[in-house]
């Protein structure tokens, strides 16, 4: 059912549509070498021998998986003498070229910058991670889409009806409900929908009828779209986190499940939600970072699937926790004074004294104990002297940090108050006549 023109191809309208500047460039014969970047079953290799055709280029197919760098040196010693003799050219496809490693790419660059062959590649994975800069730079890469289900209804219905290279000699029918079916759990991929419509044909003979029945068991299970090691598994796992960000429980519990069906390794996903405990609630609920331990502990303890409600547990809880990224603009403001005063001395008041002449050098002099006074608090200076009154970090105004910013108001005042006159006179641990130092 391959189409055999471009009017037959379904689909990738915002490429292929007329007017589009690859229609018009395959149609005008001035095509170069390309990247086609998509989902399975999206029509890579269809439209690449589509361009060969209609380009009147020889079509040389080449997979990754099984064939290296040798064979890549044929073709082009092939393609330069077809060029030679017949005035031909030549469309080099080459499937899966993600699985190329960077030494292997390389071997393409001479031959797609002399114009020997037209490199046409088709990968499932972002290109822009997986193919060398030098041959991204001499390509053009195009990202193809899942089909819509109208798209693949339109193909299930020329199977059925097509006797010379679908279903049509068999005397089919089929309920337009259980094409509808096909074409929604096919989830854009053509070939898993024809895939599915010739099973379904099997099971109910020439002259049937396919219900969605008839569909579901044809079907068995629908397949999640999830690749743990590609960039879905990377995009399903920002959606987590962000939905977590966003307070937004019925996403995160959505995008959760689908790393799960998709087999994702649970501890993933605690790795990902301890870290955003502390990145994105901190302070304002404490909590959140000992409730997301301890459901990866319980997961341990239980194991799938019983240990799948901890999760799930975890992930409510963190959506639905009070926001705050204090804590973690706190440390990047640490560290970039840190980077900025790496050889700011240590005050010596607050230097350890282990030894005699450590002390007679003033190691420690002045130090004042915080916990001889009831409230534990005597101001002094901790920072060094070219970072003093640097605030890195500033409690927000939700959840838990609401109490954090009282207490420091309370210790500023208690440092205001030392810096006065009259405070300074009176001996630590007093409080002052109207009771205003109480701690909070």
């Amino acid at each position: 059912m391959r189409p055999r023109t471009l009017d037959e191809y379904v689909g990738q309208q915002h490429l292929l549509a007329p007017g589009r500047p690859l229609r018009e460039a395959i149609e005008q014969g001035r095509v170069g070498s390309m990247i086609f970047w998509g989902p399975p079953g999206t029509g890579k290799t269809t439209l690449a021998r589509l361009i060969a055709n209609t380009t009147d280029r020889a079509f040389v197919p080449f997979s990754a998986v099984t064939e290296g760098v040798p064979r890549v040196r044929e073709i082009v010693a092939e393609a330069a003498e077809r060029w030679d003799a017949e005035g031909r050219g030549t469309i080099l496809f080459v499937d899966e070229i993600h699985r190329f490693n960077r030494g292997q790419q390389d071997a393409f660059l001479p031959h797609v910058e002399s114009g020997t062959v037209t490199l046409v590649g088709a990968t499932t994975e972002n290109p822009s991670f997986e193919i060398v800069g030098a041959l991204l730079s001499r390509t053009r890469v195009f990202v193809l889409e899942p089909l819509a289900p109208a798209d693949l209804a339109l193909l299930l219905r020329r199977a059925l009806a097509d006797a010379e290279r679908g279903l049509g000699a068999q005397g089919l029918a089929a309920d337009d409900d259980a094409l509808a079916l096909l074409s929604e759990v096919a989830d854009g991929d053509a070939r898993r929908a024809l895939t599915a419509l010739e099973a379904a044909a099997e099971a109910v003979g020439a002259g049937g009828r396919i219900t969605p029945d008839v569909v579901r068991e044809a079907l068995q299970r629908r397949v999640p779209r999830y690749d743990k090691a590609g960039e879905e598994h990377f995009n399903i796992l920002s959606a987590y986190h962000k939905s977590l960000r966003g307070s937004d429980p019925h996403g995160a519990l959505y995008w959760m499940a689908r790393m799960i069906e998709g087999g994702e390794d649970p501890m993933t996903i605690f790795r990902r939600a301890i870290a955003m405990a502390s990145e994105d609630i901190g302070l304002a609920d404490p909590e959140a970072l000992k409730l997301a331990i301890a459901a990866r502990d319980a997961y341990h303890m239980l194991g799938a699937p019983e240990g799948y409600l901890p999760l799930s547990q975890m992930t409510i809880y963190l959506a639905t926790a009070p926001k705050s990224n204090r804590s973690y603009m706190a440390l990047h403001a640490a560290l970039e004074a840190a980077r900025a005063t790496p050889a700011a001395p240590v005050p010596l008041h607050i230097r350890n004294a282990p030894t005699k002449l450590m002390k007679e050098l003033g190691y420690h002099e002045g130090y004042q104990y915080a916990h001889a006074v009831p409230e534990a608090y005597i101001p002094q200076e901790y920072l060094p002297e070219e970072l003093r009154g640097t605030a890195f970090y500033e409690p927000g105004p939700f959840g838990f940090e609401r109490e954090i910013a009282k207490r420091l108001a309370w210790w500023a005042e208690r440092r205001q108050r030392a810096s006065t006159p009259d405070d300074a006179a009176r001996p630590p641990g007093e409080t002052a006549p109207d009771g205003a130092d109480d701690a909070p």
